[in-house]
């Protein structure tokens, strides 16, 4: 038996997780049996890829929209002699509502037209005085969030609705609300100094803004495709360096994570299967042909500690990434891990699985690499919320204001739309496969998110490229700055792996983090 290596970024290895703890929801998949093939979902792998399916390429569900119910608030007074007969606020009258309930449904489709993530708006319901029978209202039921708009006094009802809530209120834009006079006093604090409804806090207060109102949605929206989500689990679900489940299990307590696993003998039958299929490998040689001559993409021998990747290796780098696409299609998930990605897989494979994650995450899954559910949970919330590919990766030691951050894979297109400049090479610790060397231009912003070994604290940092070297480690290697005093940052530091996105997302990241019981600290 060969004797096994940690490399310095890996824990021990764990033992895996059972069948029996983590069957994937599917019909069985049968190792063995290469020349008539594999089978998967009950079909031979030779079967459902005869033909022009053999040419098809499966591609990742969209996310799931957002559905928002509009609520107008508002008050009908009437004039009485002698004494004060109405409340605050510019709409007084029906025709005041009518008016206000089109420019409410006008602002919404313009948010729905020009927003990054998918939203359905509902149609908009005035509810005259007091909001109380809402809860039984069919759209309240189907919705996702409530925006009221608290032009009237009669928001009190919300409490007892259990559903995600933005109160929007007018000031400058006009009309005048009621509520940006009360809403503090009368409903969040209910009369006292603090805090009484736990699920409607002050950031959930939007005034004016529709840009403010916008992110809030993008948030949620994250958030929603991320808990419960489905995440195939290759040779089964981890935590870095952590007691065996113990990980996984708080993932599930905190977002629901579904687990599917697949264990390394049956992805070999699943291997062998393909590439015993003509038409599969025809596909797999064909793709691999075409992404290499996608401009920016060079096979680059590495520095002196490295050697130069090979075509073969690029192959079976597309080879894998077609199983792991049936797989995924089978699971009805757009979500993969591989444990053991550092050793098990390249015997299984003949390559590493890191060229693989990459063509994945551009195609617009969430492919990680090391199963560690430390961190994989930011990666899927992220990756929700922005609607673009994130990267999983090892974080070096703050100084100088100055953070590495390097990993063996990573998305290139990190926008949603752009191939960014790549080097094939081989996996560094392992000298062996194909993985790219992806080169984030400086100047870039990311958002990069630490979370903890409990699940109970995360924090955000903004951090803005400034190299990407070339050093005798993990080939994907960036250094950032941020503006946070290296001491301070140093000395928050906790877990291991971070995740990273392009672009400023902290603000969506803390707002959805609120609803899970995770804390959230915003640096930068």
């Amino acid at each position: 038996m060969k004797e096994h290596v940690n490399c310095h970024c890996c824990p021990p290895p764990q033992p895996q997780i059972s069948e029996s703890q983590f069957r994937l929801n599917r019909r069985s998949f049968i190792a063995g049996a290469a020349a008539a093939g594999s089978v998967l979902g009950g079909l031979s792998w030779n079967s459902i890829l005869m033909g022009a399916a053999a040419q098809q390429v499966p591609m990742p569900s969209e996310r799931t929209p957002l559905v928002v119910k509009p609520i107008l608030v508002y008050d009908l007074p009437q004039r009485r002699e002698g004494t004060s007969w109405r409340n605050w606020g510019d709409i007084q009258t029906q025709e005041h509502v009518e008016k206000e309930i089109a420019l409410i449904q006008e602002e919404l489709t313009g948010i729905k037209d020009s927003a990054d993530f998918p939203v359905e708006f509902l149609a908009v319901t005035g509810v005259a005085g007091s909001m109380g029978n809402m809860a039984e209202h069919p759209d309240v039921a189907k919705a996702d969030v409530l925006i009221v708009y608290g032009a009237g006094y009669g928001v009190d009802p919300l409490k007892n609705i259990q559903k995600d809530v933005i109160i929007f209120q007018r000031w400058r834009s006009g009309p005048v609300y009621l509520q940006y006079e009360i809403i503090s006093p009368r409903f969040l604090r209910q009369h006292t100094d603090r805090q009484q409804v736990p699920h409607i806090q002050p950031d959930d207060v939007v005034t004016d803004s529709l840009d403010e109102l916008t992110w809030r949605l993008r948030s949620l929206c994250g958030l929603k495709n991320a808990k419960n989500a489905k995440i195939v689990t290759i040779g089964g679900a981890g935590g870095w360096a952590q007691p065996a489940g113990s990980v996984p299990k708080l993932a599930t307590e905190r977002w629901g994570i579904q687990y599917h696993d697949i264990s390394y003998p049956e992805l070999r039958g699943l291997i062998e299967a393909a590439k015993a299929d003509a038409d599969t490998m025809k596909v797999a040689k064909d793709r691999a042909e075409a992404y290499m001559k996608i401009p920016g993409t060079t096979m680059k021998a590495a520095p002196p500690w490295g050697t130069e990747s090979t075509m073969d290796f690029v192959v079976n780098c597309f080879v894998l990434d077609k199983v792991f696409r049936q797989i995924m299609a089978e699971a009805g998930c757009r979500n993969l891990t591989i444990n053991s990605c550092m050793g098990t897989v390249m015997d299984v494979s003949k390559t590493a699985a890191c060229l693989t994650l990459t063509t994945l995450n551009d195609d617009g899954y969430l492919a990680f690499c090391e199963s560690d559910f430390v961190v994989i949970p930011a990666g899927i919330l992220l990756g929700n919320i922005t609607g673009k590919p994130v990267f999983l990766c090892n974080p070096c030691y703050p100084h100088d204001q100055i953070l590495t951050f390097a990993h063996c894979t990573g998305p290139r297109k990190m926008d949603g739309k752009k191939l960014e400049p790549t080097y094939i090479v081989r996996h560094y610790e392992s000298d062996y496969g194909a993985a790219p060397k992806v080169e984030y231009p400086n100047g870039t912003i990311f958002t990069g998110i630490s979370t903890d070994f409990e699940a109970k604290s995360w924090f955000g940092l903004r951090a803005e490229v400034v190299d990407a070297p070339f050093r005798p480690i993990c080939t994907t290697q960036i250094d950032v700055k941020y503006n946070t005093p290296s001491a301070e940052l140093a000395a928050r530091m906790h877990g291991f792996h971070w995740m990273l996105g392009y672009g400023d997302y902290r603000k969506e990241v803390g707002y959805a983090l609120r609803r899970v019981g995770i804390t959230w600290d915003n640096l930068d």
